[in-house]
């Protein structure tokens, strides 16, 4: 099927989030991705334990040469955060891809809670990034730091939606797997409705990299092209196989099985 995909994030050295998820998603997808590294990190199951930044114009420079030669048709972002990183993102993609269909995951908290970004790197990611999104993937802790509201049921799901849809993105996806229940559901809207996906909840810690792994599936899917809902629907029918069948590795949050085989 192919479909180029420029993923802009950063690496995971455990291999289950970050760049290396995102990269074994589109290629069992079958689309063909290409990278921007924001960031390096000693990671594992149990969580980062270091960081290596790498310097903003880098970032920038990645991006030029990719789009340059090899274009995309489609972008996904994943943690960006610093200020100056974003900026020159957002400013990248302004200049060298308007037309090119964005998927903005925002990766604002980390998986025990604690908030990955500053108020100022969140207002940029508010004021800048979003606006350009054509589908904005935020878990319910991103969608009440966005929003600025608690979320608690499905009601204030839609009602979060609804306000971060008013920042400018062409849709929001927001997912509900942080609200209790058997039953796992996230809700797409864009300015013509609410669609809902629905799944049986999963009982497993073999979840890390389950954001980054939506976000690039549904990306792989706008360049494959795609409808918004269509690529959720197959988004989350990947999702949903990988925790299913991972292999059990690490003593935290483990990773998926990226490399399940794909039907349909």
């Amino acid at each position: 099927m192919q479909g180029r995909v420029l993923i802009i994030a950063g690496s995971d050295s455990g291999g289950g989030a970050g760049i290396q998820a995102d990269i074994k998603t589109v290629t069992a997808l079958g689309g063909y991705a290409a990278t921007a590294i924001t960031a390096l990190t000693a990671q594992n199951t149990n969580g980062v334990h270091g960081i290596h930044e790498v310097p903003p114009t880098f970032v920038e420079q990645q991006i030029e040469v990719v789009l340059g030669d090899i274009g995309a048709d489609a972008i996904k972002t994943g943690m960006l955060h610093r200020t100056d990183v974003l900026d020159a993102v957002s400013d990248s993609l302004a200049r060298l891809a308007p037309d090119v269909p964005l998927v903005v995951d925002p990766v604002m908290v980390a998986k025990g809670g604690a908030s990955l970004l500053d108020e100022d790197t969140r207002s940029v990611v508010r004021d800048r990034l979003i606006p350009q999104a054509t589908v904005l993937t935020p878990n319910i802790p991103e969608a009440e730091i966005l929003a600025g509201m608690n979320i608690g049921d499905e009601a204030a799901m839609a009602a979060a939606g609804r306000k971060l849809l008013a920042l400018g993105p062409k849709a929001v996806l927001i997912k509900g797997g942080h609200l209790p229940g058997d039953e796992v559901f996230d809700l797409l809207l864009t300015e013509t409705g609410i669609q809902r996906f629905t799944s049986t909840r999963i009982d497993s810690r073999h979840t890390h990299g389950t954001g980054c792994t939506l976000a690039s599936a549904l990306a792989c899917g706008l360049a494959q092209g795609l409808t918004a809902a269509a690529a959720v629907e197959r988004a989350r029918g990947y999702v949903l196989q990988a925790i299913l069948s991972a292999p059990g590795y690490g003593q935290g949050h483990g990773p998926l099985n990226h490399g399940h085989t794909v039907t349909g």
